[in-house]
């Protein structure tokens, strides 16, 4: 393919810079977008389901749960493939086709009733095993195509765009998409409310596979170089100059593997991953263990998520500045005091120890895992390196709640289960001490 060929296609079918503004500030809205349009891959745009699904496909809520479990498990396995079809194919290829797929399986789950109806009357099977087979692939269709390839695609766009204002921006997008989220269960609520559940998911499919992805062919530009810009919107002189300071290095998919800092993030943040989710998806029960009603369970995440933002914002803009070593030691002490705070619930000090804990070090991992794997790895492979890490989270973020449970069941108390997470984050913040990061340097700032 020619240069000239290439061009064409990256500024159909408009050019990026002949546009009045810096178009990455486009790519920022679209990246944004992104996320939110992810909700249903997300387990609180299924969670609000989870009843309507029970009753519509005679399953158990452990059956449901069970589907959940293992669809996400599954999708975990492939998010690195998808990644290097990220590196081959590009932005705009993933998040259009993503949003097809995420809108296609959201209308399978839809029809999950009658087709276990059809399919029980030809092969005789029980319409509940039907069912529980079909949710899971709708589960993993979800999962995958949602949290992890529009999540991921959505993320990486938007880092090739900016570099010296890259911290604050992807905070800037992450004060939307907790806001979009926080919102999300209600929102969702009253759609079904309105139209039904399988409306509602018609509603969402329409959203996120016709409005949206129309919109992202037509707008995503997949790097500014081929679109004849620069990252920041910096013109080429300066552009030569920067690089000429610090040449980037960039890392294959092996070469991180066999980088322990690659490790020493992937687990920080995939730890972050099980224990967030578990707390989250087992959280009444967990204040109810500790004497506390569950209004005050599900008020809990109003204080967390304002500590949550107002960290994020903050530290995002330091991070265009600074090395990030700093934050992934602060972030796992933050953890540490969360779940100190956990075991100690019945108190208001635990109660704000998990508050604070939980608030600022979510703030921190939404810093890190935006810019930890561009920064240290470079962008040439980012696909599959994030790719990898983002297998490893969700991996993590689906057996969280089964850990919880069983330690609840075998020793009588979720406390347990925060002692064994405590333990391991002490490790883990040893380790982060410890261990050196050769390419964790402030960046250049050039205006």
């Amino acid at each position: 393919m020619s240069a000239r060929a290439g061009r064409l296609r990256a500024d159909w079918p408009f050019a990026a810079a002949e546009q009045p503004y810096f178009y990455g500030w486009m790519i920022a809205v679209v990246s944004t977008l992104g996320f939110l349009m992810s909700i249903p891959g997300q387990t609180m745009g299924m969670a609000v389901f989870a009843d309507a699904f029970i009753d519509a496909f005679g399953l158990s809520r452990t059956e449901l749960s069970t589907a959940y479990l293992f669809g996400t498990m599954a999708s975990a396995l492939f998010l690195t493939r998808a990644g290097r079809w990220y590196d081959q194919l590009g932005a705009r290829f993933m998040i259009v086709a993503a949003s097809l797929v995420l809108a296609a399986t959201l209308v399978g789950i839809s029809l999950i009733g009658s087709a276990a109806t059809a399919l029980s009357g030809l092969t005789n099977l029980p319409t509940a095993g039907i069912s529980f087979v079909l949710i899971l692939i709708g589960f993993f269709g979800v999962r995958f195509s949602g949290q992890g390839v529009l999540t991921s695609a959505s993320r990486n766009v938007l880092l090739v765009w900016f570099e010296r204002r890259r911290g604050l921006v992807s905070g800037v997008r992450g004060v939307f998409v907790s806001l979009g989220f926080s919102i999300a269960p209600v929102v969702l609520a009253l759609l079904i409310d309105t139209y039904g559940w399988r409306g509602a998911l018609w509603f969402m499919a329409a959203v996120v596979g016709v409005g949206f992805a129309a919109f992202a062919l037509v707008t995503v530009r997949d790097h500014p170089k081929i679109c004849g810009l620069e990252p920041d919107g910096r013109n080429v002189a300066d552009a030569t100059q920067t690089s000429n300071k610090a040449a980037q290095t960039h890392f294959t998919l092996a070469e991180a593997r066999r980088n322990p800092v690659f490790w020493m993030y992937a687990l920080a943040l995939s730890m972050h991953a099980m224990f967030g989710t578990a707390v989250t998806f087992h959280i009444a029960a967990i204040f109810e263990e500790a004497g506390r009603s569950r209004v005050e369970a599900f008020a809990y995440f109003v204080p967390q998520a304002v500590v949550s933002v107002v960290t994020n914002l903050g530290a995002s803009a330091l991070a265009d500045r600074t090395r990030l070593k700093p934050y992934l030691v602060i972030m796992l002490g933050a953890f540490i005091a969360g779940a100190c705070g956990l075991t100690q619930l019945d108190s208001e000090a635990g109660y704000w120890l998990l508050v604070v804990g939980f608030g600022a070090g979510g703030g921190l991992w939404g810093v890190l895992s935006n810019l930890v794997f561009v920064r240290q790895f470079g962008t040439l492979h980012l696909g599959e390196v994030s790719g990898l890490n983002t297998s490893i989270t969700v991996f993590a973020s689906a057996i969280g709640p089964v850990l919880f449970s069983l330690a609840n069941d075998v020793f009588g108390s979720f406390r347990a289960a925060a002692f064994g997470c405590l333990g391991l984050l002490a490790i883990l913040f040893v380790c982060a001490v410890l261990l050196r990061q050769p390419l964790d340097r402030a960046p250049q700032n050039t205006k």
